[in-house]
């Protein structure tokens, strides 16, 4: 009997201090990679934030699928034309930029499937020529996107808005519904979209949501966080089924 061999999955890192000495590591958070583990069925590959370091072409040969990961950073202003941001306000991770912006380039090159959540949406933007705005709860008319600061889990991440699909798009047709209540922790936002995207989902103020490809192949982003309830949450189990199709179907499977 031949061994079947799952795609490799890659999950994007940042560079987080870790301990009393504060020493940075790479890191992911778990839910991704149980995501990975249960539902894509794939094998989990974190991808350093090693910056210029990175060697892309190798990541790009062996990787079969590409999830963009969420973080408490922002993606650096200079990467996008905007304004310098303050660190104590928007930490930036500059390193993770200079590995996934050219990543998501290649991987849509050679059609690898992406998908892209809370600032991976914000990176995949940017990668195409996008701007960003840095911080949406500034922003007159629009309710406040950020984290809630709260101890409990289970309110943190829980669902904070409503948001409307495009009938008819790639996740209306995942979710099979055209509204879908979200969880909400980002401050930076989608601005100017880049060419070749297009809008999947929008807050009730405006604020662009969701996002896929114009030409072919599975490129989806979310600025929600489905990885924290995929396990009980029919809208974000899909949506990682649907990624695990995608990497399935490029490898023949």
């Amino acid at each position: 009997m031949v061994k079947r061999i799952p795609g490799l999955v890659g999950i994007s890192c940042c560079r987080k201090a870790f301990g009393v000495f504060g020493m940075l590591n790479h890191a992911a958070s778990d839910t991704y990679v149980r995501a990975v583990d249960q539902l894509v069925g794939g094998a989990p590959v974190l991808i350093p934030a090693n910056g210029e370091s990175a060697d892309i072409s190798t990541l790009l040969d062996r990787l079969d699928g590409i999830i963009l990961t969420g973080s408490r950073s922002n993606v650096a202003a200079k990467f996008y034309g905007g304004p310098a941001q303050r660190p104590d306000e928007a930490p930036e991770d500059s390193e993770r930029d200079q590995v996934t912006l050219p990543l998501i380039r290649g991987a849509l090159n050679r059609g690898t499937p992406v998908l892209a959540i809370c600032r991976g949406l914000q990176e995949l933007n940017v990668a195409l020529g996008g701007t960003l705005h840095q911080r949406v709860q500034d922003i007159e008319g629009r309710i406040d996107h950020s984290m809630p600061m709260q101890s409990h889990g289970a309110v943190r991440t829980g669902k904070a808005h409503y948001v409307s699909l495009r009938s008819g798009g790639i996740l209306a047709t995942i979710i099979q519904s055209d509204l879908l209540a979200v969880n909400s922790l980002h401050n930076q936002g989608i601005d100017c979209l880049a060419r070749g995207l297009l809008v999947e989902a929008r807050a009730t103020d405006g604020t662009v949501e969701a996002i896929s490809g114009t030409s072919g192949g599975y490129l989806l982003g979310v600025q929600w966080h489905p990885e924290y309830d995929f396990d009980h949450d029919d809208a974000s189990k899909r949506i990682f089924e649907s990624f695990g199709t995608a990497v399935r179907v490029g490898l023949g499977r």
